[in-house]
């Protein structure tokens, strides 16, 4: 049975067998990050599907229908609830801090929940500013989309790859301003699930967005 407690451990040993690349910049893959069970609940999560024809490359384009681990969502869902209860767990953040070399208190636990169809595209950018930390991690069992991994750059105007991509597959990096990456327009025949994890500072403006927008994590 899946609850916080066995995916925080899952956590912890996909943090020990995390493979690191310093190309184009500093990242890491990782993978089994939470207990299978969890990963295809959150797969079926019932969230309707944002169907734009162009999102101008900027997930912004469709900010009303985006989906969020939420307060609400917490309530809602329970696998949205134990991921949330997880990430922000003290000894999973101090496990992140020393990791990654970081520093995390003070800052507020942020869950994307994406979607994306068709001819989805994002442009390069960094992710600097607000956000102190960036996990992506895929939830689509399909094998095509081994090809659907976040692209990467060496510099805005110069691709260097697509990041590995599947189930339970993770890519971390620290924001900063060399951490170019985005989408390169591919086809996508069925559903990009992910969720992109951040800790964001704490003047972050949308607060319907946060797991838990009044507790920092410690």
């Amino acid at each position: 049975m899946t609850d916080v407690h066995s995916i925080k451990a899952s956590l912890l040993h996909s943090l020990a067998q995390r493979q690191e690349e310093n190309t184009p910049y500093r990242h890491w893959q990782l993978q089994d990050l939470i207990p299978e069970t969890a990963g295809d609940a959150i797969a079926a999560l019932p969230f309707p599907i944002a169907r734009i024809k162009d999102t101008a490359g900027k997930r912004e384009t469709h900010n009303a229908s985006r989906n969020f681990f939420s307060v609400r969502n917490r309530a809602d869902h329970p696998v949205v609830e134990q991921v949330s209860q997880a990430f922000q767990a003290r000894d999973i953040v101090q496990a992140l801090e020393e990791t990654f070399a970081i520093e995390l208190k003070g800052n507020y636990l942020r869950i994307e929940h994406c979607q994306d169809i068709g001819d989805f595209w994002l442009e390069p950018h960094t992710d600097i500013g607000a956000k102190k930390f960036t996990l992506l991690i895929g939830y689509t069992r399909a094998p095509e989309a081994a090809a659907w991994g976040t692209s990467i750059y060496y510099h805005r105007d110069r691709f260097y790859g697509n990041a590995p991509f599947g189930f339970n597959k993770g890519l971390v990096f620290i924001p900063s301003k060399h951490t170019w990456h985005g989408f390169e327009k591919r086809t996508i025949s069925s559903t990009r699930t992910s969720i992109i994890v951040n800790y964001v500072t704490p003047d972050w403006r949308n607060r319907h967005e946060l797991s838990f927008p009044d507790q920092p994590v410690q």
